[in-house]
Formats: C-alpha cells, sequence, structure tokens
C-alpha cells in the first residue's frame, strides 16, 4: 500500500469527503463535480472591519470560486468614532462595510446589537441563531473565544451556542484579530493560503477609513500574514481553530 505522504493526504480526504465533514482543506482544493458544487459560507464579526482584518483573504478565495459568502456584523460600531455620536457613527462605518463587501464579493447582514454594549441572552441567541439560519450555512467563521474585546466574546459565544443548537451541524472556525493585544492563546488547526488575495483583503480593510487602516494592519495583521504563511509554507496565510465534538472533526480509519 502507498504509504507517502500525498497518498495519506488524499484518503484522509476522501474519507471526510466520504463522511459528509467539509473543511477548508477540503473546500478549497475541491476538484471537478465537488469543486462545481456551491457552498454557503457565513462568517459573524463583532463590529465592521473584524472580519475583513480577520479572514478577508479566506472569504475572498471562497467568494471568487464561486461560493456565496455572507458577513454577519453583531454591531455597526456605534462606539468606534471618537466624539461622534452613536448614530451618526453607525451611519459611517455601516457603509463603510457594505463597501468593504463589495471588494471582498459578499453580502452584508447588520445583527443590531450596540458596540461596546453587546449582550449575550437568550433573545439575542434567538436573533443570531435565526440570521444563521435563514443563510443556511455549510461553513460557518467568528472570533476565537479567548478575546481581549468581549464584542468578540459576545460574538463568538453566540455563534458557538448556534452552532450547539442547530440541528444541520455547520463547520466552525475561529479566526484571530490582532493577535497578542485582542486574541490570545491562538494555535492555529488549519490554514489558508491568502496569497492571491492578500491586496484584494487589505482594500477591503482601507474601506474602514473611520478606523485607521493603517492602525489596523499595525495591530499586528501585516505579521500575522506573513507569519501564518511561513508556518503554512506560502508567502502569506490566515490561520484558523476548527471546532470538533458533536460528531464534528471525526475520522473513521
Amino acid at each position: 500500500m502507498d504509504q507517502s505522504p500525498n497518498s495519506r493526504r488524499q484518503f484522509v480526504k476522501n474519507t471526510a469527503a466520504g463522511l459528509g465533514l467539509l473543511t477548508l482543506p477540503w473546500l478549497l482544493n475541491a476538484q471537478g463535480n465537488i469543486a462545481a458544487a456551491k457552498k454557503k459560507i457565513v462568517c459573524v464579526g463583532g463590529h465592521p472591519d473584524d472580519p475583513e482584518s480577520g479572514c478577508g483573504g479566506t472569504l475572498a478565495r471562497l467568494a471568487a470560486q464561486g461560493h456565496d459568502v455572507t458577513i454577519i456584523y453583531l454591531t455597526t460600531g456605534e462606539a468606534g468614532i471618537p466624539g461622534t455620536a452613536n448614530d451618526e457613527a453607525a451611519r459611517i462605518r455601516k457603509q463603510e462595510a457594505i463597501n468593504a463587501c463589495k471588494i471582498l464579493n459578499t453580502k452584508p447582514i447588520f445583527a443590531g446589537q450596540i458596540d461596546g454594549a453587546t449582550i449575550a441572552d437568550n433573545a439575542a441567541l434567538k436573533h443570531l441563531h435565526t440570521l444563521i439560519a435563514d443563510e443556511k450555512p455549510d461553513v460557518v467563521f467568528t472570533h476565537w473565544p479567548v478575546d481581549s474585546h468581549k464584542d468578540h466574546q459576545v460574538a463568538s459565544l453566540l455563534t458557538m451556542q448556534t452552532w450547539v443548537r442547530s440541528s444541520n451541524k455547520f463547520t466552525l472556525y475561529f479566526f484571530e484579530v490582532c493577535t497578542g493585544e485582542q486574541t490570545m492563546i491562538f494555535m492555529p488547526t488549519d490554514y489558508v493560503d491568502i496569497s492571491d488575495t492578500q491586496e484584494q483583503k487589505k482594500k477591503a480593510v482601507y474601506c474602514h477609513t473611520s478606523q485607521d487602516p493603517p492602525g489596523i494592519y499595525a495591530c499586528g495583521h501585516a505579521s500575522m500574514e506573513d507569519f501564518r504563511g511561513r508556518e503554512a509554507g506560502v508567502r502569506a496565510a490566515e490561520g484558523f481553530v476548527r471546532m470538533t465534538g458533536k460528531g464534528m472533526g471525526m475520522i473513521v480509519l
């Protein structure tokens, strides 16, 4: 029996496909009929600019492959422009998010929570659960739960609880933002090569002019893309942690 690394990797891919599991490596490297099958991707972020900076390169790649990609912004960034009233800040940041989604070829949805005052109660869970369920996702991305920003934690918790309570399980991935300052103790299980979409991601981030885009990259995102790329053996990459449990991630050999 061929025990080469390529043979073993292909065996794992085939086994995962037989079990109906949809992982990032399988989705991004699928060939033939599987590649032609359109999937639904959802990303849940705390504020406008979080999904773009955390996994914009991956979302752009998935959209370019013909998959439907939706970004759900938990808040509209009401508290994100010092000296500006919440309503006006929300208007500005909503338009910035819409502009960024046009660059990434994604659809924006705004969940209606308030920046800096997010809530994780049963009503909030029901609302987000409904928004995600309406999209019928195959893959969902959200914040890593160990994060210094409580809005990021709330987005992660509500998405995780949606995953736990969903009868039709989607594959759940966590992304990182501003690692070391916000995201903490993050050790990726999966990597996505964003060498070809790195500039597209940067253009999307730079749509958020009210948020000082150079400052976003100075918060470690440029070095993150470089470091994750070094780990993955490519020029630039984004790292993710894949959720397991409830039968997800199990491969029977």
